[in-house]
């Protein structure tokens, strides 16, 4: 009687086999090459341990499919019975194949627990978030690796810790997936983010609100529009305050922070720069007080209430997309940009704020503007270099993405900010009582302000702001003149 052909024989298991090996030979290859390959490649990684197992498993799959075709098969052949799985271990075969098995899929476990715990940490990974979906988080990316956080990994603060937060980001991620394959993201990225893990579950991992911080001392250098690029600098003492109420001195910035009072409001905008509500409601005593715009009567829809927290504020911690003013002023200040050069930081920032296609038309456009403003000056050339870099950092045209779109809610110089509350047109029950607009002590004292001798003439009670170039109208707002450019642009 001839011997019985084994149902792994068959076309389909061998198509497996080799699908197999060839997963198995390329993940372990690319291990090799992950491990010790200097450079840090993010395709490397989806290549090791998302391609190459999906390869293995694929072809395990079809080998299992084949041997399950082949006995369905053969127990359909006419006069034969039907195949059983024999195992007789007196049979010395029988137990090589056994042992084989055995090895080959405790092998197979540890390759997928291997594989499987590398995956998990090359998504978390920087290099897997900013690189590997490519124009689409350049803007994020960039503007991460030179902002306060560039040494804080990227699921710190987008999922935090915890497996549960880990698998939602995932499956609130797919569409990601969808949208960035079929080109089908919207440009700018729109914020803020709708589904992330509340602030005080990440943020306060490293930041301590409830700890008392104090004063905190902060130099501004600017530099005016004019031609000789005069100097303006104002020296800060920001009350950043904090500490626990009951033990010891409560206030600052961070008494916003819900520590002894919870702190509620309503935007009727969907980058909340527009607050007509606001309930405080003191933690100790239960008092409520509601503040409402004049014009708006009704109460909001409860699910649009939002808890203030950290990022009501630090709402870019880290990715912010610097004004072209403020850039400017940096590169000037640490002399990149010389202000020997006539009107350079408005000619800088007229640089800037043109309209180009993408970063080659920009650096070519810039080059030529400045060229043209200063065709003698030898510090044409550093400062040219400067304007360019800044562009690289903080503009990404194919994105739509600048300061522009993106607003920053610390201050209140170039977007509302802090007078989106503060502004004296939120007014109490009683028709009277406001947030308070010129409260301004509360948060900050001017120490020092205007060039020279003038900034060694510190004032600890603090001093009015100055505002250089003449007088500031009280019904306006710092942003309803400054916008980050030249007025206009």
């Amino acid at each position: 009687m001839p011997a019985r052909q084994s149902p792994f024989h068959n076309w389909l298991s061998l198509a497996g086999s080799i699908t197999a090996l060839g997963g198995l030979f390329a993940f372990t290859f690319l291990v090799a090459i992950d491990t010790f390959s200097r450079a840090n490649n993010p395709y490397i990684g989806i290549l090791t341990y998302i391609v190459a197992p999906a390869f293995l498993i694929a072809g395990l799959v079809l080998i299992f499919a084949g041997w399950w075709w082949q006995r369905r098969r053969d127990a359909r052949a006419p006069g034969a019975a039907p195949a059983s799985l024999a195992i007789d271990f007196s049979l010395p075969s029988h137990r090589r194949w056994l042992a084989l098995f055995g090895s080959g899929a405790l092998l197979f476990f540890l390759l997928t627990a291997f594989g499987s715990y590398q995956t998990y940490h090359f998504t978390e990974s920087v290099s897997f978030c900013g690189e590997t979906c490519h124009g689409v988080m350049k803007p994020e990316f960039t503007t991460y690796q030179h902002g306060p956080h560039a040494r804080v990994s990227c699921a710190e603060c987008h999922i935090g810790a915890g497996a549960s937060w880990y698998v939602k980001s995932k499956i609130s991620g797919a569409y990601q997936v969808y949208s960035t394959a079929f080109n089908k993201y919207e440009r700018p990225i729109r914020t803020p983010i709708r589904n992330l893990r509340p602030a005080q579950e990440t943020c306060e991992k490293c930041h301590w609100p409830e700890k008392f911080t104090g004063n905190l001392d902060r130099s501004y250098p600017h530099y005016l529009s004019d031609k000789r690029n005069t100097p303006y600098t104002v020296r800060l003492s920001l009350r950043v305050g904090g500490g626990r109420p009951g033990e010891g001195f409560f206030g600052g910035i961070h008494w916003h922070m819900n520590v002894a009072n919870r702190v509620e409001y309503f935007a009727s905008d969907p980058q909340r720069q527009t607050i007509p509500w606001v309930r405080i409601t003191a933690r100790d005593t239960g008092a409520v007080r509601t503040f409402r715009a004049k014009d708006f009567k009704d109460d909001p829809p409860p699910a649009a209430i939002r808890v203030m927290d950290c990022i009501d504020c630090h709402n870019r911690p880290a990715h912010a997309y610097r004004t072209p003013n403020e850039a400017v002023e940096t590169e000037m200040a640490i002399g990149r940009i010389s202000t020997k050069l006539p009107n350079i930081k408005r000619a800088a920032v007229e640089a800037l704020t043109r309209t180009y296609a993408d970063d080659a038309q920009a650096a070519d456009g810039i080059a030529s503007f400045l060229h043209q403003k200063y065709p003698d000056a030898p510090e044409a050339a550093p400062a040219i270099a400067a304007v360019q870099r800044i562009y690289r950092e903080d503009f990404f045209p194919q994105m739509k993405a600048s300061w522009k779109v993106y607003p920053s809610n610390i201050g209140h110089k170039d977007w509302p900010g802090c007078f989106r509350c503060h502004d004296d047109k939120h007014f109490a029950a009683d028709g009277k009582s406001t947030i308070r607009a010129g409260d301004c002590q509360s948060c900050h004292t001017i120490l020092a302000q205007g060039r020279g001798d003038e900034l060694g003439r510190l004032a600890p009670q603090g001093v009015e702001f100055k505002h250089p170039g003449g007088e500031l109208d009280p019904d306006l707002l710092c942003s309803d003149c400054h916008n980050g450019a030249i007025q206009g642009k």
